[in-house]
């Protein structure tokens, strides 16, 4: 009964009085008024169907969506793929990708929580006390806790292990609350230590029992597992004596990752033995972003399809250290004045990095901080000049040098040695900087090191005059190490041997307080006093070059101290993309 109600419901012809009307209206009209009439009929429909597609548009957005492969090119092979062992720039490469931290630095400089949900500080800034997130795992699906954070900190400050980040971990109390909390004890403030918390975490469970030797040759240091966002899935190695040494990597998202699964599907790293290897590889195709390579070389590229060249200030310095010890003219300060500005550092820029760098008139790199551009000292030979001729120096009409008469029976000249790596850039650095010199009237020797003898012979015992070298300085901008006047002396960093009682004290106050305004504000003073004494001739500040296809979504690079911070924000990088209504839209 009940189908055969169903089957004369679907039978009824269905009719609507509006359309009988119509249809009896339309047979009505000539055969030229029935063209019109539904020729604007079909506009009308299209035009509405437009209208809705417009509207349908209006509402949607595109939004990252899994999928797609990036193939990236490193110069090195990895070693220690090991937070507390990562030495070079591969291993510190993928240490980032695999491991994450108790910190993270973020692209724009700051410094977030990564698996802590929160900490606190102590007034006295002695105490950081850590709660870590819920639910924070290993790539092996152990659950990671405060005893791994513990073990990894105690292998840091165990000087058997020798690993590099034990400075940063020296008279460092850590004490185990309970498995989400940690407590550490500084014996004297110092505002960079949240920085220092950025390092990786090692699973104990897999590192426990190794003693010293069996922890630098275990096999997880080139197959790691850590609780970063993406996890070593496939790998070849080519085999070195008794190493394996990698050659390939493929890594994919750690679903479990604390910030969520990373959106590109497919991370492929391919290592090359040096950079002629490495630019051979992008040129063939073989990868598709490469980063650090020399900047004459990009000329080498030939850039694929829809390709970026990205770049950021390196919070690096390179400049002339003055050694007064060892050079009675250099101790002369209208010398030092004079040969401040008798250097063309934008010719610098644009012939030893081809443009990607930034002249720099003081201590502190680009992009860190904004300082007061009046202090900066414009290239300008005729000042130069006169600024010698003001301080007694009278220029020998036949020679074309500088002289200045010290006593009846001394006459010194405007001589100066330049001591320096024998590396292209720097070496066509100090050839410039001696022809500006030269022009300035002053006689010029260069003289050029193999790295192991210039640390142990030159900079170790501060046996130069002049010494073109460039420092690390890093985000952290901890310039104690640099300048302050008890690191005169090896193994301290302060290479011109500079002393000022007024500069301790302002780096001093700027290492332990935690109001960043403060620190800025102490920065920039002391970035006056050494502008005033002249210890050394800043230059440059180079650029961070990373090569990168257009398909690659949300990267950010905008502070790099270290080539492996480019992989900052690496699970919000995407490829695909789905398109969604807005209201339907979430963020991480």
């Amino acid at each position: 009964m009940f189908k055969q109600k169903i089957k004369n419901f679907l039978n009824l012809k269905w009719e609507i009085e509006f359309f009988k009307k119509l249809s009896k209206t339309i047979e009505k009209f000539s055969i030229s008024e029935k063209v019109t009439f539904f020729f604007l009929c079909t506009v009308f429909i299209i035009s509405g169907l437009n209208i809705l597609n417009q509207a349908n548009k209006s509402f949607l957005i595109q939004v990252p969506t899994n999928g797609g492969t990036l193939k990236e090119g490193i110069i090195g092979s990895p070693r220690f793929v090991n937070p507390v062992l990562a030495i070079s720039d591969v291993d510190h490469d993928l240490t980032s990708l695999v491991y994450s931290g108790l910190m993270k630095t973020m692209p724009d400089n700051s410094i977030a929580t990564d698996m802590a949900e929160s900490y606190q500080i102590s007034e006295d800034g002695l105490e950081y006390t850590f709660t870590l997130k819920d639910n924070i795992y290993f790539q092996d699906g152990v659950k990671l806790t405060t005893d791994d954070i513990l073990f990894t900190i105690e292998k840091i400050q165990d000087s058997t292990i020798k690993s590099p980040k034990r400075p940063n971990f020296y008279d460092v109390k850590v004490e185990k609350i309970n498995e989400k909390q940690i407590v550490f004890t500084l014996k004297k403030p110092y505002f960079p230590f949240l920085q220092n918390l950025t390092i990786g975490i090692l699973p104990k469970h897999l590192w426990g029992d190794l003693n010293a030797d069996q922890f630098s040759l275990s096999q997880y240091n080139v197959e790691p597992i850590g609780s970063g966002p993406y996890k070593i899935n496939k790998m070849q190695t080519l085999q070195k004596k008794m190493l394996l040494i990698p050659t390939y990597y493929e890594l994919i998202p750690f679903n479990k990752y604390i910030f969520g699964k990373p959106f590109i599907d497919k991370l492929i790293i391919n290592f090359y033995s040096d950079e002629k290897a490495l630019i051979d590889g992008y040129n063939k195709g073989d990868i598709e972003t490469l980063n650090s390579i020399t900047p004459e070389k990009i000329a080498e590229l030939k850039l694929q399809n829809n390709a970026t060249i990205k770049t950021t200030p390196l919070p690096r310095v390179f400049a002339v250290f003055f050694n007064e010890n060892q050079s009675e003219i250099i101790a002369n300060k209208e010398v030092r004045q004079a040969l401040n500005i008798a250097i063309d550092r934008q010719k610098i820029v644009d012939e030893v990095l081809s443009g990607y760098g930034d002249p720099l008139y003081g201590p502190i790199p680009k992009g860190l901080i904004d300082t007061d551009s009046a202090n900066e000292q414009k290239f300008d030979l005729d000042k130069a000049s006169s600024t010698l001729s003001k301080g007694g120096w009278i220029k020998n009409t036949g020679t074309g040098v500088w002289e200045k008469k010290i006593d009846k029976k001394k006459t010194i000249q405007l001589e100066i040695s330049i001591s320096t790596l024998n590396s292209p850039n720097l070496v066509k650095t100090a050839e410039l900087i001696k022809e500006d010199w030269e022009k300035l009237g002053a006689k010029v020797d260069i003289k050029q090191f193999e790295f192991g003898d210039l640390q142990q012979n030159i900079i170790r015992p501060r046996k130069f005059e002049a010494l073109l070298y460039g420092e690390v300085v890093g985000r952290d901008m901890d310039l104690f190490a640099f300048w302050h006047s008890s690191q005169r002396n090896d193994p301290g960093l302060n290479i011109s041997m500079y002393a000022n009682s007024k500069v301790d004290t302002i780096l001093e106050s700027a290492r332990k307080t935690m109001d960043q305004e403060k620190r800025i504000s102490d920065y920039i003073s002391f970035e006056t006093e050494i502008q005033k004494d002249i210890p050394a001739i800043f230059l440059y500040s180079p650029e961070f070059i990373y090569i990168v296809p257009n398909k690659v979504y949300g990267l950010s690079i905008q502070t790099v101290a270290m080539p492996f911070e480019r992989f900052l924000n690496i699970n919000n990088w995407y490829i695909e993309t789905n398109n969604l209504w807005k209201i339907f839209q979430f963020t991480r």
